[in-house]
């Protein structure tokens, strides 16, 4: 079957982007690690022997990053629903987020640990349809705020991807109850033309 020409010229974007390049050749896993390493490089969001949950973490270029940051005394635990080939400083978990028996399983592993950093680049399968990707988006939104809750220590942080529609303000508003301060970062590797932003929530309540 042919391509159309507009998955071409997205392959077209893809392979000719520099990130990806970048990514290639420094070893990481995606590009999407250097949206994280600018966050973190303005934010400093890690320190050595930190304990990090890493949801929506295939193909692992977050926790490449991060495991690079907390060094051997820290630990990672991430979370996806397709498969990641596994590296040293790891404990991956593969199931959906949204499912009890998966989110009990992430809990378990954690064992009542201290959880320094919760972040998220979880994003539904887009449709192309907002009336159903916000929602879709906003719910594992909230599945990541539920989980931070439950397993962040206080002063902890949480990163998310987000997509601003219906329900971004209010979610802002809970963040301010729960979090000292709330950023929007729109990392240079967040392509132009995705409507993502990344929220960071700092110090937990």
């Amino acid at each position: 079957m042919a391509r159309s020409k507009s998955s071409d010229s997205w392959l077209k974007e893809h392979f000719d982007d520099y990130y990806v390049e970048l990514a290639k050749k420094e070893g990481w896993r995606s590009r999407a690690v250097y949206k994280l390493q600018e966050i973190d490089d303005k934010d400093q969001l890690f320190k050595k022997g930190m304990c990090v949950v890493d949801l929506g973490a295939a193909p692992g270029g977050w926790s490449q990053w991060t495991v690079h940051k907390v060094g051997d005394q820290g630990e990672v635990f991430a979370l996806d629903i397709l498969p990641v080939e596994p590296f040293a400083g790891v404990t991956f978990i593969q199931g959906d987020f949204r499912e009890d028996e998966v989110y009990n399983q992430l809990l378990e592993s954690l064992a009542g640990r201290d959880v320094d950093v919760v972040m998220s680049d979880m994003a539904p399968n887009m449709s192309g349809n907002k009336s159903v990707d916000i929602p879709r988006s906003m719910y594992l939104v909230e599945l990541c705020v539920d989980l931070a809750d439950q397993v962040l220590k206080p002063n902890g942080d949480l990163l998310m991807k987000v997509f601003q529609g219906e329900g971004y303000n209010e979610l802002i508003q809970t963040l301010r109850g729960k979090y000292q301060k709330v950023i929007t970062r729109k990392p240079k590797a967040s392509r132009p033309r995705s409507k993502e932003i990344y929220l960071l929530a700092r110090g937990k309540k």
